[in-house]
């Protein structure tokens, strides 16, 4: 006979053996697969654009002229105000003329002088002639009277330049603009005295409008254009090549200039190339020694393919990337080769072709051979909320029980 202790057991064994059966043949709930990312695209549509190069340079005057006294004088009056416009042959100094107008007068008499004596010569020359006629006189004494004339049409000629010559000094008393212009600060006030080609100017005239933009470009930049509008990838816009000019503060000088010239020589220091440009500047805004960039229109491209900057990444050897989606619309992985920036865009050159989706969003949630959910982007454009996923399978309900 069992004791009664030992069928006790044995009943607990049983049963929690029937409750392990039951709940090993319950089904266990199956994990739910993790959503498909979704990634923003953009298709890759070739377009013609304009190709630029932005370019450092210095504002410089088209004219300057440095105002020096050309004879020594003390000044009396000054006749023009420091900062202001002045036109070309305008007063703007005055030296004391009272020398140079006594040296005048006395280079004057001397030619009254000197004409008298002409008048003189001339008409004993006159005189001998007919006497010679009749053989009154001789021939050496017509000779004679002959030579005194020539030398008092010389003597006159050489008064005439000496008066000519004081007459100039007399007018350089009178300090005029050579150009016109902005002029600046005088060195100089009433009473003091100037020299004749002194080393230091009295003023300096600039003229300002039009008004030069200096550039450089290095060498290798400029074979480059060249190369490609031999070869035609870049098409040249027009005559003249067109420019554009940012101010230091970023804003956008709102003229347009052209280029002038580029230097026959590279600069054997820094390897560049001096451009010279011609811009319309009727407000004065740009001065002389200003810092600004220019952009150079070099011309366009047809059928350029260019990606958003943020398509585009570097690997860890510096290669230019980016994602596409795929003809199976998994993402791939292409390497690019890129040409410049266009603003906020890259310039490609190979490497993405025509109809090429490119992944502008959601790369960080990716990888090559992965299965995406594609939404298309236009360029500019704030991306659409992403949808509510919804919670997987089994956790609502354990949500709803607690």
């Amino acid at each position: 006979m069992v004791p009664t202790s030992n069928r006790g057991l044995r009943a607990g064994l049983l049963f929690a053996v029937a409750l392990l059966a039951t709940a090993c043949s319950r089904q266990a709930p199956t994990a739910a697969a993790p959503p498909v990312p979704q990634v923003g695209v953009v298709t890759v549509e070739p377009r013609q654009v304009a190709i630029g190069t932005t370019l450092p340079g210095r504002i410089a005057a088209t004219l300057v002229a440095e105002v020096r006294p050309q004879v020594t004088g003390i000044v009396q009056s000054r006749g023009f105000t420091e900062g202001a416009e002045v036109k070309a042959g305008a007063l703007l100094y005055q030296l004391d003329p009272s020398t140079y107008k006594a040296a005048y007068d006395s280079a004057m008499a001397v030619v009254a002088r000197a004409e008298a004596g002409l008048q003189t010569a001339r008409l004993r020359v006159d005189r001998n002639k007919e006497l010679l006629a009749i053989n009154f006189v001789s021939q050496q004494a017509f000779d004679d009277a002959d030579a005194a004339l020539r030398q008092a049409q010389a003597d006159v000629a050489g008064a005439k330049a000496a008066a000519e010559s004081a007459r100039i000094n007399l007018a350089y008393t009178k300090i005029t603009a050579p150009i016109s212009g902005r002029i600046g600060a005088s060195t100089v006030t009433a009473g003091a005295l100037v020299t004749a080609n002194q080393q230091a100017a009295l003023a300096t005239i600039q003229q300002l409008d039009p008004i030069y933009v200096d550039l450089t470009q290095s060498s290798n930049d400029l074979l480059r254009m060249r190369r490609a509008l031999a070869s035609g990838a870049l098409k040249a816009v027009g005559n003249s090549t067109r420019v554009g000019l940012l101010l230091e503060d970023g804003t956008k000088f709102p003229q347009e200039g052209s280029l002038q010239f580029s230097d026959v020589s590279v600069d054997p220091g820094t390897g560049a190339v001096t451009l010279r440009a011609l811009f319309p500047n009727p407000q004065l805004v740009l001065l002389p020694g200003m810092y600004v960039r220019a952009v150079i229109e070099e011309g366009v491209r047809d059928g350029a393919i260019v990606v958003p900057q943020q398509a585009v990444t570097r690997d860890n050897r510096g290669d230019a990337v980016a994602l596409v989606i795929g003809a199976d619309g998994k993402v791939e992985s292409r390497r690019l080769v890129v040409a410049r920036s266009l603003g906020n865009e890259w310039l490609i050159d190979s490497g993405l072709a025509a109809g090429d989706r490119v992944i502008v969003e959601g790369s960080q949630r990716v990888r090559p051979g992965s299965a995406v959910q594609v939404v298309e982007r236009q360029i500019g454009t704030a991306p659409a909320a992403a949808p509510v996923q919804p919670a997987p399978a089994g956790k609502a309900d354990a949500d709803a029980k607690s």
